[in-house]
Order: structure tokens, then sequence, then C-alpha cells
């Protein structure tokens, strides 16, 4: 039977209501309120309705973080319609594999991205309407024209039930082409809730909201969360991370809350600028993508002191797996007692470390991490096969592998498709990782498993240095290692980069590293341990 639900649109017509002249959306020097957004996407919404686009349609947005990127989220929400975002850094061909394989009528575009308009229209003949954020083109409207306009009547949101899809999360692809994770308005309900009550209690309207990260992914879901109790957005003003800006903005507007993953953290927190700013109006950074290494949690709160909150999810989950709340991170190892732990369930949230057999394991044995409850995305859209295999035994498979302690903890030992099996003994890069960053001399560190004749897979070490700090030779990260890990696990070989690639929303991307190494003949030298 289905169940209607509350259009999750309306969170937004609720603040108009309640909080019209309140910010909503900040961004440079203009602060646009909650009954004016309001207003713009109840015009764009209307528009489309008189288009034909209505409940189920698809609307492909590519834009880099803005007022109308957020405000096409609530224009598809109150049309019944789909989202799907994209991330504005990928080429016009993979624009155009979203375009066709999420069935996109229309498509909402920011300035400069004519090809990827174009790359979409070649691929999809579904497409039927374009906005133009900038000057369209001829047989396009104009997002702005749109939105100025006046309507005499309120805009009426569309009916849904809970679980008509709101939004296609679509996943990174890492190990194929990315698949649309489908939300639902009554998904989406519940993990809002979740947000405010696991991760940050207390967020009121006079709350303010930092947005270092896409709001086309995990940080539109933070921006949804924040609007759910009337808290603005704050936007700084460049494509790319500006720490000085980014702490004059938590100054100047007494920032309480914000949402990224550990290597802006790490950055963030690393450059002066976070000396040179007041930001004790923080009360929750929250990081997520990725755990964070220890060095780089001990260096944040000393900088910040006990804001920082984290937790674990996939976007299948939308992010709802575990929390590790402020009052459990603490500098001081002994005090801190979980030291590598990603926190525990969240509320309504069940999760079993399982084996290949979907037979739960016993505290500390490692498998995979599998979860169940009402965060739990409804499947891949047309993709009956990726949802076999990701709904196996009655949980959803995240692909991680971990392990839960006596008391609920939950640890990630690393991706099931990063391990690898060197000598017949099976490797976590994780837990090198975290070994190989307590050197003083190393700044950041991704192993990867690497084909190798005698052992199969050899570690291969990717090291980046601090900087001003001398390169340290492969024997002296060895005898680094020696106490620290067993002999089987130690790299078989050390690489030393500049940096390390990673994708728009700051995670470091293996992929990519295993494609240069790939490219690149004998990096260093091997070294067998002494």
């Amino acid at each position: 039977m289905l169940t209607t639900v509350m259009n999750l649109g309306d969170l937004l017509s609720n603040n108009a209501r309640r909080l019209g002249d309140a910010p909503g959306f900040i961004l440079r020097e203009r602060s646009h309120t909650w009954a004016e957004i309001n207003q713009r996407v109840d015009a764009v919404a209307g528009a489309l309705r008189e288009l034909g686009v209505g409940k189920g349609d698809r609307i492909l947005v590519h834009s880099r973080n803005n007022l109308p990127l957020f405000e096409s989220a609530w224009v598809a929400f109150k049309l019944g319609a789909v989202w799907v975002p994209t991330n504005f850094r990928i080429a016009p061909p993979e624009a155009a594999y979203l375009g066709s394989s999420s069935g996109a009528s229309v498509m909402i575009y920011d300035r400069g991205f004519e090809p990827y308009v174009d790359a979409v229209r070649a691929a999809s003949p579904a497409l039927k309407h374009v906005l133009a954020i900038g000057t369209p083109r001829d047989g396009e409207h104009a997002y702005e024209t749109l939105a100025a306009a006046r309507r005499e009547q309120p805009f009426a949101s569309a009916e849904v039930d809970r679980d008509d899809p709101l939004w296609f999360f679509y996943t990174s692809g890492t190990t194929g082409l990315p698949k649309a994770g489908t939300l639902t308005h009554g998904q989406m309900a519940f993990v809002v809730n979740n947000h405010l009550a696991d991760l940050m209690p207390g967020v009121t309207h006079e709350s303010r909201s930092l947005v270092v990260a896409p709001l086309s992914h995990g940080a539109g879901i933070h921006a949804i969360v924040n609007a759910a109790r009337g808290a603005a957005s704050v936007l700084p003003g460049g494509e790319r991370l500006d720490a000085d800006e980014a702490w004059a903005l938590v100054e100047a507007h007494r920032v309480d809350n914000m949402f990224t993953v550990p290597t802006i953290v790490k950055m963030l927190t690393e450059d002066a600028a976070v000396d040179r700013y007041d930001h004790s109006s923080l009360k929750y950074v929250i990081y997520a993508g990725a755990p964070m290494y220890r060095a780089d949690q001990k260096h944040a709160l000393r900088k910040l002191g006990r804001v920082l909150v984290q937790y674990y999810g996939l976007g299948e989950v939308t992010g709802n797996i575990t929390v590790l709340p402020p009052w459990l991170h603490d500098e001081d190892d002994a005090s801190f007692g979980r030291v590598g732990s990603c926190g525990y369930a969240r509320t309504g949230i069940d999760i079993a470390i399982l084996d290949a057999a979907g037979q739960r394991l016993a505290p500390f044995e490692t498998g995979e991490i599998c979860v169940r409850g009402p965060a739990v995305f409804i499947g891949y859209d047309n993709n009956e096969k990726a949802n076999e295999k990701a709904f196996k035994h009655g949980w959803f498979h995240t692909g991680d592998l971990g392990h839960l302690d006596r008391e609920g903890f939950l640890y990630i030992t690393g991706r099931e498709s990063d391990m690898y099996i060197s000598g017949g003994s099976n490797v976590y890069p994780r837990e090198v990782e975290e070994a190989l960053l307590m050197h003083d001399a190393v700044r950041e560190v991704a192993v990867l498993g690497m084909p190798d004749p005698k052992w199969g897979e050899a570690g291969v070490a990717v090291v980046v240095c601090r900087e001003g700090a001398a390169q340290p030779d492969e024997q002296t990260l060895l005898d680094h290692l020696a106490p620290r890990l067993a002999r089987y696990k130690w790299p078989k070989r050390f690489v030393f980069w500049d940096a390390l690639p990673k994708s728009a929303y700051g995670k470091i991307t293996k992929k990519d590293i295993r494609a240069l190494l790939n490219e690149t003949e004998q990096p260093a030298q091997q070294v067998e341990p002494a």
C-alpha cells in the first residue's frame, strides 16, 4: 500500500511562511531571504509545469555552486520530479551518460557549459527543455527570466508517496559506470531528522552553515538539513577552496556548522589563516566521505577544540550509518579510547558484519559492513543486476570491510576492492597508511596493491612529504613501520610525489593514482625489508 507523505519541497515553503525575512542563502555580500528564494523556486517550477514537466520527470543540473543550483533542488522536489545534479568538473561525455541514463527531459546549465548541453542532446532524445543560468541560446529558456516572474497564486507542490523518487544520487563509478541511487521523499525526510538529531542537535534559524564542497552531493544534503531548521547556507565566492576566505566567513557570519571531508579539514586547519580569525562560534565540523587519519584528527582538535563530528555513510544510505560526536573526539589517545573508530550506529540504523554466506560475524572479526533501516535508498534506477548484488541476504552491502567491537563501535578496514593479497595474506591499506602518517615527514599517503611477479600483489606507498621536511629514504620508513605493523603488511616500494590526485569533493582518488602508477615505469626502486 502506498503511503502519502509531505513533499520535501514544502520545507522551503514553510520557511517562507515563518521566516520570510530571514536569510536563507548568503553569497559574497548578497543575502537572499527565504521568501525571495521560495518565490523564485515557485516561479521556475510553475513555468516548467506549464511546459508539461511534472511528477517523475528528471531534471539534469550541471552547475557550479550558486543560488540557481541550490534552488533547482527545490524546483524538482516541488514538481515531484527527480533532481539529477552532476559534478561540474566532469567531461561532456560523462554528462552525456548521466543525461541519457537518467532519461532527463530538462537540463539546467551554468555559464560556459554549452558543450555539455550539446553532448547531452546528442546522447539523450528525451531532453526537451533547456534552462540557461547565463545567456540562453536559440530554443533555450533564461533561468533568471523565469525566476523573476511574479505568479498570482502560490505554487501547489505535487502530491507524493513515501517511495516516490526525488533525487538520483549518482555513485562515483570507481568500479564501472556511475549508478543512479534513488533517494525518495519519505527516505529523505528520515535522513533530515536523523542528521538533525545525531549530527548537529540544537541547530536553529539563527545558525549559519559554511558550504565548502559541491552542493551536487553531500553538501547538498547538508544544505537541505540546515534548511529544515531555517538555517542559512553561506557560500564562498570562488570555485576553489581559499582557507583565508573560509575562516573570514566563519568569523563574519558566526558560522556554527559545516560539512566537509577529512582532506579539507586538514587543509583548513593547517593553513595559517586558522589562527587569524575567530572561529569560536563553531559547534559542529562534520566530516565524512573517508575516515580521518588520527594525526590529522589531533591537529584539528588542537586548532578548533572539540567540535569534530564524524559520520560514516554512502550516498545509497545518505550518510546515515554511524556517528562519532564531539564528546567522543579527544586529542589524548588514552581519553579518546576509540582511536580508528567511525562511531556507533545512527538512530534507527542496524549494522552487521557479514561473511560471504550472509552470516553475522562476532565482534572484532573482519567482514563486509552491511546495513538496514529507513535511511537506505530504494535501489539503483533501472539496474536489476546491481540491486541483486547490493541487497543480498536482506541487507544493503556497502562494499566496505570492517569490524564491530563489543560495544557496537565500527572500525573500517578499507574498501573490499582496496584490499590486496600479498604472498597469500590479506593486506588492508588503511592501517598501513595510518602507520606511515605517524612519521613526522609524511603529510599524505596512499597505499595500493600492485601486480608483483613474486608476491602476486605488493604494496606501493605513494608519499607526499610535509612542506620543509626532508624526504626520508625507503629504509627509514620501513624502520618506522617495524614496531607498528606485521612485516607482511609493509610496502615493497615507495614513491614520492608532490601531491595526490583528489576528486572535486576533496577525496583522494586511488583509481587515478593506480592509473598514474601504471603509466610510469619503475617509479621507485623496490625495497625488500631488511
